[in-house]
């Protein structure tokens, strides 16, 4: 299928267990790469943003080849057995940094390699086979969400050539609320009004196109320092809507919380948003 352009997506990816609980946000991402192929075509690489690969100035990892890192404690032994070996994509990243330099940010490349938990536990359900090429760009968490949807509008280019930017963090994002209940399974705990209230907001602003509100959500949303204590997780979101840019709505494609208070939404920007929307909905009527 020839290439059409391929909207930027952020996917909320919990807990590191999800590679062992896919839940229903698992069970979504498992029928997202099937739906970006039928509607646009296999991605020719994926430029990764993830809340777990942060740095002083923006950084590409240009690695031939990628492995799964082990970025966690505490959990269940069984996850550091998994694995994601995926080729990297060294001269996507020659491109990619030309078209950072060229919106007049600085960026960095590395000879290395390697995908975060974020990154490898969303794409073992994505891309099973780990067969497209992923480039990791690791972003300054400490800068604004302005600016990081000044990053993603550099990036927006890439969406014509069949890049897939995936951004993937947490919509909401407090673990010390998530764990003061004990990690009992998703579905026990309800949600807490809190992440209800912020990923609404979330959505309706989005659906308003009300980027100034959400470009200053800390202090406009409801409980939005309760739910992002740090906002690491939710940066990557405005990287992926700055590529898909500001004339058409962030579509949610998938709503849901783990542990209480985890909110795992994910989000297709720019105009072709809808397209893979309504494939995954057909998708989901066909099962």
């Amino acid at each position: 299928m020839k290439h059409t352009a391929l909207p930027p997506v952020f996917v909320s990816h919990g807990s590191p267990m999800i590679a062992l609980e896919p839940g229903a946000a698992g069970a979504f991402m498992r029928t997202l790469g099937p739906a970006i192929d039928a509607e646009f075509g296999r991605p020719t690489a994926i430029l990764a943003i993830s809340a777990h690969t942060a740095a002083r100035a923006p950084v590409l990892l240009a690695g031939a080849q990628h492995s799964a890192v082990y970025d966690f404690g505490n959990f269940d032994p069984r996850l550091n057995q998994l694995r994601y070996d995926a080729a990297g994509a060294p001269a996507l990243a020659r491109q990619v940094a030309g078209l950072i330099e060229s919106s007049g940010l600085a960026v960095h490349s590395l000879d290395d390699g390697g995908l975060d938990h974020g990154i490898w536990t969303a794409l073992r359900y994505i891309y099973p086979q780990a067969d497209v090429p992923v480039l990791p760009l690791a972003f300054v968490p400490d800068q604004s969400p302005a600016q990081q949807f000044a990053l993603g509008e550099a990036l927006a280019p890439l969406a014509d050539e069949g890049v897939l930017i995936l951004g993937t963090g947490s919509i909401t994002h407090n673990l010390r609320r998530a764990f003061a209940g004990g990690l009992r399974p998703s579905g026990v705990r309800p949600e807490i009004p809190e992440s209800t209230a912020f990923r609404e907001w979330m959505n309706d602003r989005g659906i308003a196109r009300d980027w100034d509100a959400l470009l200053d959500y800390r202090r406009r949303a409801p409980h939005a320092v309760d739910m992002h204590p740090t906002d690491e997780h939710l940066l990557p979101w405005y990287v992926a809507a700055g590529a898909g840019g500001r004339d058409d709505a962030p579509v949610r494609l998938h709503a849901g919380v783990d542990l209480g208070c985890i909110g795992m939404d994910a989000y297709a920007f720019g105009p072709q948003a809808t397209r893979l929307a309504r494939q995954l909905e057909a998708g989901r009527i066909a099962a």
